[in-house]
C-alpha cells in the first residue's frame, strides 16, 4: 500500500490551499452573515482550473485525478463550506455526468464552459414528494414534436440560481411507476423558473434554490443517456457525490480542529494554557484521530472510483463516517472555545451550522446505511450459494 500522494496532487492541494487561505477564508464570515454568493470567487476558481479538476483538458478541464479534486473540496470546505458544495455540485452533480454519459456533442456543447467556470452546474432531482425515495418523482417529460415538454418542480437545488447548467430528471415513462420510467435532460437558465431562494440553518454562502419548469419546451438533443435510463445516472451521479460530501465533511471537521487547537494554546485558565489540560488533550486527540480515518475512508473512495472499481458501497461509508465526525468534532470546537465558541466572533458555531447538513443531503445518513447493508449482504449471499460475484440468482 501507498498513501503517498503524487507531485501533481500536492500541487493541486497545495493550490487549493493557497486560495482558500487567501480568497475564502477572510471573507467566509461576511458572506454567511450576508447570505452572500461569492460570484467573483467562482469565476476565479475557474481561472485557476478548480472548477473542473478532474474533467478531462480536451474538454476545457484542469485534467486531474478524482483524488486531486476530492483533495480540492477538503481544502476549500476547511475556508467555506458553502463555498465547497458550490464547487461539490458543480463538478460532481452536473459536470461529471454530461461527460461520462453525454453523446460527443453534448460533451462538447456543455462541459468546457462548466469546466472553466464561466458557467456553473446544478443537480435537479429532489421534489416536494421525493427525497429519499427519488424514483416517486412527478416531473414529466411528455414528447412534443422534436422534443420533449417538461412540467413539474425541484426543490432544495444547490447552485439553482446562478445555474447556466440543469441535470433535471422528468418522467418520461408515466405508464411506468418507480425509478424505470425516469429520464435526464440538461436544461438551461430559459427552462427552468426560480421560485424561492431557500433560508438555512448554515451554508450562507451557498445557493439552494425551488424551481418550476412550466411547460418547457426542450429539444431531443437535451436528453442525457438513454429514454428511461436517468435513474442509473442518477444513482452513478450519488455514488461520487457522496465522496465530494465526505471530503467536503473532512473539511469542515478540520477547521473545527484548528480553530480548537489554537485557542488552546493561546486561552488561559488557573494560570495555565487549557491546552495543559489533560481534559482539553484528550479532546483534541480523538478530534484528531477521528479526522484522520474519516479522511483515509474519503481518500480510499475517491482511489477506487479513479481506478474505475466498484466504489458505492465505499463512498457511501466515507460519507457516513466523514459527516458525523464532522458534526462531532465542530460541537468539541465549541466546547473547547466555551462561551466564546458560542458567538459569532469566532468560527465554530459556523461549522456547527454548516456541518449537520453533510449528514442529510446527497443521501441522508440512514439512506448510507442501507447502501452499506444492502452490499454487505449481497456479498455474504453469494458468498453462501458459491456464486461468483456479478451473477444473479435466476
Amino acid at each position: 500500500m501507498d498513501f503517498a500522494l503524487t507531485d501533481e496532487q500536492r500541487e493541486i492541494q497545495a493550490l487549493a490551499r493557497e486560495v482558500a487561505d487567501t480568497e475564502i477564508a477572510p471573507h467566509a464570515a461576511e458572506w454567511d452573515r450576508e447570505h452572500r454568493f461569492p460570484s467573483r470567487l467562482i469565476a476565479k476558481l475557474g481561472e485557476l482550473g478548480l472548477m473542473g479538476v478532474c474533467v478531462p483538458e480536451e474538454l476545457g478541464g484542469a485534467g486531474a485525478d478524482f483524488v486531486s479534486y476530492v483533495l480540492v473540496l477538503e481544502e476549500l470546505s476547511r475556508a467555506d463550506a458553502g463555498v465547497g458544495v458550490t464547487v461539490a455540485v458543480h463538478t460532481s452533480a452536473a459536470t461529471l455526468p454530461i461527460v461520462g454519459f453525454g453523446t460527443d456533442e453534448q460533451r462538447e456543447r456543455f462541459v468546457p464552459p462548466l469546466a472553466r467556470g464561466e458557467g456553473l452546474g446544478a443537480f435537479a432531482l429532489t421534489e416536494p414528494g421525493s427525497g429519499s425515495d427519488a424514483g416517486s418523482l412527478r416531473t414529466t417529460a411528455v414528447p412534443d414534436g422534436d422534443g420533449w415538454r417538461i412540467t413539474g418542480t425541484k426543490q432544495w437545488c444547490t447552485n439553482g440560481s446562478h445555474a447556466s447548467t440543469f441535470l433535471l430528471f422528468a418522467r418520461t415513462d408515466p405508464e411506468t411507476a418507480g425509478a424505470r420510467g425516469v429520464s435526464a435532460f440538461v436544461l438551461g437558465p430559459e427552462h427552468v423558473e426560480v421560485t424561492r431562494e431557500e433560508e438555512k440553518l448554515g451554508l450562507h454562502s451557498s445557493s439552494t434554490a425551488d424551481l418550476r419548469i412550466d411547460g418547457s419546451l426542450v429539444g431531443r438533443d437535451r436528453l442525457l443517456h438513454e429514454e428511461r435510463k436517468g435513474f442509473a445516472v442518477a444513482m452513478a451521479t450519488l455514488d461520487g457525490g457522496r465522496i465530494g460530501i465526505a471530503a467536503q465533511a473532512v473539511g469542515i471537521a478540520q477547521a473545527a480542529l484548528e480553530i480548537a487547537r489554537s485557542y488552546a494554546l493561546e486561552r488561559e485558565q488557573f494560570g495555565r494554557r487549557i491546552a495543559d489540560f489533560q481534559a482539553i488533550q484528550f479532546r483534541l486527540a480523538d478530534m484528531a484521530t477521528e479526522i484522520a480515518a474519516a479522511r483515509q475512508l474519503t481518500l480510499r473512495a475517491a482511489w477506487l472510483k479513479q481506478s474505475g472499481l466498484p466504489h458505492g458501497a465505499e463512498g457511501a461509508m466515507a460519507k457516513l463516517f466523514a459527516s458525523r465526525v464532522a458534526v462531532q468534532a465542530s460541537q468539541d470546537a465549541i466546547q473547547v472555545l466555551g462561551g466564546y465558541g458560542y458567538t459569532r466572533e469566532f468560527p465554530a458555531e459556523r461549522y456547527y451550522r454548516d456541518a449537520k447538513i453533510t449528514e442529510i443531503y446527497e443521501g441522508t445518513s440512514e439512506v448510507q446505511r442501507i447502501v452499506i447493508a444492502r452490499d454487505l449482504l449481497r456479498h455474504a449471499d453469494r458468498a453462501l450459494t458459491g456464486m461468483p460475484a456479478g451473477t444473479t440468482p435466476g
